[in-house]
């Protein structure tokens, strides 16, 4: 017995091992990201443009949101923001606009058009890069380490600042490395004049200061012990809930301060990102990881979550991102509820248990499928490719539609407006719910307002001279997604798994209340104070259910390969196609190739390192304590 417990111990490490390889190696062309980007604090007026929108689509910053290639932001001058990419925090201070040129399983790439932001850098692989592109200067991060970039283009200056790790400048056909304690000042574009300083000769501002102590919040999580550090917002976790054990399950995560007939996926809105289609954006300030990775589940009388795998000693997993994790109630072809539902019917789903199979609903590979299942629940390979390969399952039922109240429905104009899914909830009797059938997709198709999301038309907007300068790059970006409406009416965008339906009215979209029916713990220091989240109250339209077994997903479902659109592409509809995107070569050049520098600059690129030493050696000789003091002499951030 014992040995049998070895073999199987390791038969599972060597597995989850080939998992975490298949999250590199695995991936086809045409897959979408296994990762993205998360808005997670703002300060201020923050402005966001999603990619998809027109140029007039600028709204008020959203947390939770979801960021991918062509999103872009703008830190007014009494803004702030911070973002995720796994591990890896963003802050951007003042007056700093950013744009996501790159955002894939191995690359970040970023365009700052103006402004300051703080990079920590907290995991890189090998085969990873992470780039800043300026207006005069491309910024490769080769470590993981802690960076800072001042981006003036208005005085063609860009200043590279590397507090720990490692990176390289490239630009005006030269490329520069750049180390531990120095901060680079770069001027010119068609060639670059530059000067070196020690970091700890620059005085640290307020910013450096507020991002040291938010980094200080993220390098000591608990839940690092239960989830991997690479899932983007599991830092906010510890703060909102906590964990417990649960036979069967293992570790759960249950949040703290939800109010009464709270459940998964109902106090937010829907948006639609490309290339995934329909996203869940969430309320609750703790609800990116939960709602994006892992499964819910019902237990001991709460709703509690459960994540993936870690990782194996000292490989990391990385969880492959879902848009949502639910299946679709009574969207198959031919269904309606009977009620009248105001505004083009409803539309309703359930979250997605434990070692449930998530199906995407557009394009993908069999080696995607298999990774977005088992890198975010327990549940074998085959199990994941007959569920996926089969498309006429019967007599199938999730675990969570037995759950009273688990299935939420409201109504299509409510889904495509993205407006508030608490405060637009339809009862439906518990009886049509457990009779209607349910399916991996749903067949509903998006408006201006579902690109857009529930953001408030903005009022700070950036200058135009800033946000439509070209950024050197050393790897040119791919194309964003295709902008909403071009070439096609909207009624020739679908997802892609799930029939036709007759075009719905639209309503003009209404600005959604963040945080509506969420009650969080006391914030802690250095989360920010704004507008507190409305409590709900107890009742109110809340749906009941009772679905009993026999209810059929996976009806007309394509198999691998099948009638999909292509990643990045609008879906199809009767034949039409959408245009490719291509890229917009207008925002970006290439830098020069890097050439051997002439003597002259060898000479002087040495004098300049001899400068920055002496001044290393003198700022760290008056930096150390007089004998018997302790810590440093200066109040520079701990990092």
């Amino acid at each position: 017995m014992m040995r049998t417990g070895k073999r199987v111990y390791w038969a599972v490490l060597f597995a989850l091992a080939l998992t975490v390889a298949l999250g590199v190696s695995g991936r086809a062309d045409d897959d979408p990201p296994g990762r993205v980007g998360r808005i997670n604090y703002l300060q201020g007026q923050v402005s966001f443009q999603p990619a998809g929108g027109g140029d007039g689509d600028w709204v008020t910053a959203v947390p939770n949101r979801p960021l991918t290639i062509g999103d872009r932001l703008w830190t007014d001058k009494d803004g702030r923001a911070e973002l995720h990419v796994g591990s890896t925090a963003i802050r951007a201070d003042h007056g700093t606009g950013i744009s996501f040129l790159n955002l894939s399983d191995n690359s970040v790439q970023l365009q700052v058009s103006a402004g300051t932001i703080i990079v920590r850098l907290r995991h890189l692989d090998t085969d990873d890069s992470f780039e800043v592109d300026a207006p005069n200067l491309a910024f490769s991060l080769l470590r993981a380490g802690d960076y800072r970039i001042d981006v003036d283009p208005d005085q063609n200056r860009t200043v590279v600042t590397v507090w720990s790790g490692q990176g390289e400048v490239t630009g005006g056909g030269r490329s520069y490395k750049i180390s531990p304690d120095q901060a680079a000042t770069f001027t010119g574009t068609d060639s670059l004049d530059y000067d070196l300083a020690d970091t700890h000769a620059v005085p640290p501002t307020e910013f450096d200061h507020w991002a040291a102590d938010r980094d200080a919040r993220e390098d000591h999580l608990t839940s690092s012990k239960y989830v991997s550090p690479e899932m983007t917002g599991a830092e906010d976790l510890d703060t909102y809930g906590a964990w417990r054990n649960v036979p069967d399950y293992g570790p759960m995560w249950v949040p703290a301060g939800v109010a009464v007939g709270w459940a998964p996926y109902r106090f937010g809105h829907w948006a639609w990102i490309a290339p995934w289609g329909w996203t869940w954006v969430e309320d609750e300030p703790w609800g990116f990881a939960p709602f994006h990775y892992g499964r819910w589940a019902f237990a001991g009388g709460v709703w509690g979550w459960m994540p993936g795998p870690v990782g194996v000693g000292v490989v990391i997993a990385r969880p492959v991102y879902a848009p949502a994790l639910v299946a679709w109630v009574g969207g198959a072809p031919g269904f309606h509820f009977s009620l009248t539902i105001g505004g083009g019917g409803g539309v309703a789903w359930v979250p997605l248990g434990p070692r449930e199979v998530f199906v995407p609903a557009y394009h993908v590979s069999d080696n995607y499928v298999t990774r977005v299942n088992v890198t975010n629940t327990v549940v074998e390979r085959t199990t994941v490719v007959n569920v996926y390969h089969n498309t006429n399952v019967t007599n199938v039922t999730y675990v969570n539609q037995h759950v009273g109240g688990a299935v939420t429905v409201v109504s299509h104009d409510t889904f495509v407006n993205a407006r508030p899914v608490s405060r637009n909830v339809v009862a439906v009797p518990a009886g049509e719910l457990a009779a209607a059938p349910v399916s991996r997709s749903v067949a509903v198709e998006p408006a201006h307002a579902s690109i857009v999301g529930a953001g408030r038309p903005a009022t700070a907007l950036p200058p135009a001279a800033v946000m439509n300068r070209t950024a050197v790059v050393k790897r040119p970006p791919p194309p964003p997604a295709a902008r909403f409406g071009a070439a096609a009416s909207v009624s020739a965008v679908r997802p892609s798994n799930g029939p036709v339906q007759p075009n719905q009215p639209s309503q003009p979209s209404q600005p959604a209340q963040p945080n509506a029916g969420y009650r969080p713990p006391n914030r802690p220091a250095g989360q920010p104070g704004g507008n507190q989240p409305n409590e709900i109250q107890p009742g109110g339209n809340r749906p009941v259910v009772n679905a009993p077994a026999g209810n059929q997903p996976g009806a007309n479902q394509p198999a691998v390969g099948g009638n999909r659109p292509s990643n990045n592409v609008p879906n199809q509809v009767g034949g039409n196609t959408q245009p490719q995107p291509q890229a917009d070569n207008s925002r970006f050049r290439p830098a020069p190739a890097p050439r051997q520098p002439t003597p002259t600059e060898q000479q002087n690129d040495n004098a300049k390192q001899q400068q920055w030493q002496q001044q290393h050696q003198q700022v760290h000789q008056n930096d150390k304590p007089p004998k018997g003091a302790q810590g440093k002499s200066d109040d520079r951030p701990k990092r």
